[in-house]
């Protein structure tokens, strides 16, 4: 180990208890970190603690001596607390994974941000979460040394919109976590379909938040479209948590008796292979994403994936996936002819597994310990 690079200090307090997105991001990357011999100490919330000394057991571990469980909580402790901590051990960068960072710090600030999409698209979101989020982009742009982005569409993004310097701006791709998302067995799909009492019928999967962004009123509808004149029509498995769009309820509301479809609610990492791997379809059709983490997992799951081509989703599904417009009649075009074409859906499984191996949690290490390393040499030569 180079006695020349950082120490770092990741910030995973704001990492919830039902790991989205965001969490499997933190989580992975620590322990790909880890696992690269880097200089590292992760702060998290008390519940994390020994979930981060099993993931990353060669780095410094300090569960938050105070109370983070809320929003506004860990956001006080992040501009009171956190400098203290970062000066107390004695870290070069504090790596804060999710928009938000402390304003004053003795280290350099990396910050990632996620995606541009409460510029671009801020009615997918919240009011109040839409400026939040605009305001923390701005910050970080502006004070944070470097800004880790997940893809170049983000950065194009950032730089569009927000005026981001694209010298400030470092992609650092996910990846996929192999020993969790792979071709599952029989066994495991087995398992999956007894848990959501699926018996042998064909199904077509979601996988993520139920929010605005991730369209899926117009699935529902363009899947209760695709199913019209089939004798047997598969089911429309929604797996994820609960989110704030009102439109799914209307939604399902209108969907015909004999159509099936299952909310699953949060599924357990044991179970996802089994779920994405054991569907016909996965379907995400996204209106935009900063990376499309879903996609690549059930990629990786040997899925036959249908998204869209907004943002950054051609850029992790490449020739490896199908693609379809936003509109529900797109979607039913697109679900239904790769429901009506086996030999086609078999093809891109294997394509997907094949190109999902591009993705790895250690090339986004390498990645991060870059951005790490430029971070603290411009903090060196600012001080100078």
């Amino acid at each position: 180990m180079s006695l020349a690079q950082p120490h770092v200090l990741i910030d995973a307090t704001a990492v919830p208890a039902d790991r989205g997105g965001v969490g499997r991001y933190v989580d992975s990357l620590v322990a790909a970190l880890d696992a690269d011999g880097a200089r590292l100490s992760v702060v998290c919330q008390p519940r994390d603690a020994q979930l981060y000394a099993e993931l990353a057991p060669g780095t410094r571990i300090v569960p938050a001596a105070e109370s983070v469980a809320t929003r506004t909580a860990r956001l006080t402790w992040e501009q009171t607390s956190l400098p203290r901590l970062a000066r107390r051990l004695g870290v070069d960068v504090v790596h804060s994974p999710h928009y938000t960072s402390p304003l004053a710090s003795s280290a350099a600030s990396v910050v990632t941000l996620h995606d541009a999409t409460f510029f671009t698209d801020a009615m997918l979101h919240s009011s109040v979460k839409a400026r939040f989020f605009r305001a923390w982009t701005r910050a970080s742009l502006r004070r944070a040394a470097l800004c880790v982005v997940p893809s170049q569409a983000t950065a194009d993004e950032l730089a569009r919109v927000a005026g981001a310097n694209r010298s400030s701006l470092h992609i650092a791709q996910h990846g996929v976590d192999g020993a969790r998302f792979h071709p599952p067995s029989p066994e495991e799909v087995g398992a999956v379909r007894r848990t959501l009492s699926l018996g042998p019928a064909p199904y077509v999967a979601f996988l993520g938040a139920l929010e605005p962004r991730k369209n899926v009123p117009a699935l529902i509808r363009g899947f209760a479209q695709a199913c019209r004149g089939r004798a047997d029509p598969p089911s429309l498995v929604l797996a994820g948590q609960p989110g704030w769009d009102g439109q799914v309820e209307r939604a399902l509301d209108a969907v015909p008796h004999r159509v099936r479809v299952i909310r699953a609610g949060y599924l357990p990492f044991e179970q996802l292979s089994g779920f994405l791997g054991g569907a016909s379809v996965v379907a995400y059709p996204s209106l935009g994403e900063g990376f499309g983490l879903p996609v690549l997992e059930a990629m990786a799951c040997g899925a036959s994936v249908l998204t869209t081509r907004r943002l950054s989703l051609p850029e992790v599904g490449g020739d490896a996936v199908a693609y379809c417009g936003v509109g529900a009649g797109d979607i039913a075009a697109a679900l239904t002819d790769l429901l009506d074409d086996p030999a086609r859906r078999a093809q891109l499984a294997g394509t997907a597994v094949r190109r999902a191996k591009d993705f790895s949690w250690a090339a986004s290490a390498a990645k991060h310990r870059e951005a790490y390393e430029r971070a603290a040499m411009l903090r060196r030569r600012s001080r100078a």
